[in-house]
């Protein structure tokens, strides 16, 4: 084996422990912070009995799943049933594997006693899978995720778990396409697909969140979709459907599509921040942009701080997705759909046209990318954006919540 690749199985090791750990961790913190916030949201007091301010209260629900039994239904397909909860699962942690969570690390070349030599050739991106397709991977794991919540519904031979699948194939189907045109514009404006090259588009002209505003609230709207979170939780509708695909589940199996759906949470999150609003990118400051070429206090310290900015940045779109569960209801099945089709998808396919015009008369005059040509793709989407704000406040969205009904006509 070369020290160029017992580098590179050492690195990816790592990477792939620490990730998981940190996800896990981060699964049960975020459990924690809806249960609390959303008893703040209610004005009552959530978890405080197991642990200081209940934050072990995750933890025995935990262990109380690991330790209840298992029904199964007699009629169920048992191989399908049993996979349904992991199919579900991986996805989630298959799209975190390629968002850059802070700047790169330099290169290392040492020799350990018994080990031999471990070589890593340039810089260590901060990402378990460094891949070159980037958000091109997100478009087709996160169309996957779905086939778990199918298989649930379908393998329980349960009329309630059905029709939770089938909402919810109905419902990603729908809103993967918004989600995919919004990626488009982000391409335009990146130039390349991996991920770490949009963070440095964002850094060399400013973040998305202003050059591609109507992309960044397309995006974020179609996310909630794809979580399966209020108001488009339509796939587990408690009033109409039990529980949805997983009413007949119980024990573990039943706790690992929280843990997908939170996971999901979290990903979307770390997705918004870095497609959006400059990853690990510290805003107003360069020294962060500097490739590191040897190890140094100032390189770790880089490392660390750009994380905590991300850190910083996907917490605060889990505390959004948290916040508009426990504020908006829930839509009805019709109007998710007139939402995605009618609405989403010709106002993406408008946007799209409308983009590319503005880069193309852009690169026309011979603006390069600085904060000039992103300042001036901002002046672009301003309208846009107050079209569209003013286009889904004219009652297109709640369609029939407010008509008026002429006498006579029902």
């Amino acid at each position: 084996m070369t020290p160029a690749l017992k580098g590179l199985l050492l690195v990816s090791s790592i990477k792939i422990v620490v990730v998981f750990v940190a996800m896990m961790i981060g699964v049960i913190m975020v459990i924690w912070v809806e249960r609390r916030g959303s008893a703040m949201l209610q004005d009552r007091l959530g978890p405080n009995r197991v642990g200081p301010l209940g934050l072990l209260q995750n933890v025995a629900d935990g262990i109380k799943n690991f330790a209840k039994e298992e029904v199964r239904p007699s009629a169920a397909d048992g191989t399908l049933f049993t996979l349904a909860p992991a199919f579900s699962f991986i996805p989630s942690m298959l799209l975190f594997a390629v968002v850059p969570f802070a700047a790169p690390l330099p290169g290392f070349d040492v020799t350990l006693p018994i080990a031999g030599r471990f070589v890593h050739e340039g810089p260590i991106a901060m990402a378990v899978a460094d891949l070159p397709i980037g958000f091109l991977f997100i478009i087709a794991i996160s169309s996957v995720a779905v086939y778990g919540i199918v298989l649930a519904g379908w393998s329980s031979n349960s009329k309630y778990a059905f029709l939770g699948a089938l909402r919810a194939s109905a419902q990603m189907i729908s809103y993967e396409i918004a989600l995919g045109m919004a990626l488009i514009v982000v391409l335009l404006l990146s130039g390349n697909v991996p991920l770490g090259d949009v963070i440095a588009a964002q850094q060399r002209t400013t973040w998305f969140v202003l050059a591609a505003s109507l992309a960044f609230i397309l995006f974020f709207i179609a996310s909630f979709a794809e979580t399966n979170r209020l108001p488009f939780d339509l796939p587990e509708a408690e009033a109409e459907l039990v529980t949805g695909y997983h009413t007949e589940y119980s024990s573990m199996k039943f706790s690992m599509f929280f843990i997908a759906e939170y996971a999901a949470l979290i990903t979307m999150s770390a997705l918004l921040a870095t497609l959006f609003f400059g990853g690990w990118d510290i805003p107003f400051v360069t020294f962060d942009e500097r490739v590191p070429t040897a190890w140094s206090v100032g390189a770790v310290a880089v490392v660390g701080l750009t994380h905590l900015f991300f850190l910083a940045k996907t917490f605060v779109f889990v505390w959004i997705y948290i916040w508009v569960r426990w504020t908006l209801p829930r839509f009805r099945f019709d109007q998710l759909m007139h939402l995605g089709w009618k609405i989403l998808l010709p106002v993406s396919l408008g946007y799209i046209m409308v983009m590319a015009g503005a880069v193309l008369a852009l690169d026309v005059w011979g603006l390069e990318p600085s904060a000039w040509y992103g300042l001036a793709l901002f002046a672009v989407n301003v309208p846009l954006v107050a079209g569209f704000a003013y286009g889904l406040d004219r009652d297109r969205l709640m369609t029939g919540t407010h008509r008026r009904v002429r006498p006579g006509v029902a």
